[in-house]
């Protein structure tokens, strides 16, 4: 598929919505997400917890007491990414993250389009806190957008950002989910899948072992990569990934996906705002009106 036929694209104004986790314990990961992320309860349901800011839900924590935790090597999430408006709250976040639970930090990089700030959770969901630079900053070779891993210490980060402020008001600071990172199987098969079915546009790969795509000319909006799970086959029902939700301006935009997915043969199911499938390695997607 060439990005020419602009009918078989996602919408430019595509945006990720809340990504949902299976959870075994949920007072320890509920505590995590709250105080160690600060985000508030937006909604209860089921038993489960909405955490967001500002009244949008983040992360839906759905309790599933009795799975496993996933193997190192299956198909599921690598991360998911927590975009901040600016440097100072995106700072105020990984302070309180550091002190809650100094062990789950996991690295940080500068990736020329962003500065990012990797985390575990108590279950092992990858976390990625981060910032985005001006689009003006980002550089693109052709189609692809130019990312690179560039030392960013953490110490260095937070002096030159945290402020008494950006801590005091860190739970009225907006975040949403930037990007959802996936494992999977092959990078074939995401690329034929994410961009060739479901009209993502690639924006970089990574040696063959990662690819990136996005909506609108973003960095990116999803990622795949086999750098744990090369050769995963279809997932079992683990903790970890339940849902990732991708929000679209109408019906419209719903309905043309539900004609590529009918004609690639992905079983789906469609009620006219929303659209549920499962990709390859069974992460399950929903598409839906926001």
């Amino acid at each position: 598929m060439t990005t020419s036929f602009s009918q078989d694209l996602l919408p430019a104004e595509l945006t990720m919505g809340t990504v949902m986790l299976k959870v075994g314990d949920m007072k320890v990961m509920s505590d995590y997400y709250q105080r160690a992320l600060g985000l508030d309860v937006v909604a209860e349901q089921d038993g489960g917890l909405y955490l967001g800011r500002v009244g949008k839900p983040v992360v839906h924590l759905a309790p599933a007491a009795g799975l496993q935790v996933p193997g190192r090597g299956e198909a599921g999430l690598f991360h998911t990414a927590i975009l901040f408006k600016d440097q100072p709250s995106l700072a105020a976040t990984i302070a309180t993250a550091a002190e809650f639970e100094p062990r789950a930090f996991a690295g940080s990089a500068d990736h020329l389009v962003s500065e990012a700030f990797y985390f575990t959770d108590p279950e092992g969901n990858g976390i990625e806190l981060y910032y985005d630079k001006p689009r003006e900053l980002w550089q693109w070779d052709g189609a692809n957008v130019v990312m690179d891993n560039v030392a960013l210490p953490p110490q260095r980060f937070l002096q030159e950002h945290l402020s008494e402020a950006a801590v005091t008001g860190q739970r009225e600071a907006a975040a949403g989910v930037g990007h959802v990172h996936l494992q999977v199987g092959d990078v074939e098969t995401a690329q034929k899948f994410y961009v060739e079915t479901l009209g993502f546009e690639r924006t970089a790969g990574w040696h063959g072992q990662a690819l990136f795509v996005s909506a609108g000319g973003y960095h990116h909006h999803m990622a795949m990569n086999v750098w744990n799970s090369r050769g995963a086959g279809p997932r079992r029902d683990t903790l970890g990934l339940g849902e990732v939700l991708i929000e679209v301006p109408g019906a419209d935009d719903v309905s043309a996906l539900a004609d590529r997915l009918k004609v690639a043969g992905v079983h789906n199911h469609h009620t006219g705002a929303e659209l549920r499938f499962e990709d390859p390695w069974r992460n399950k997607l929903r598409v839906a009106v926001r």
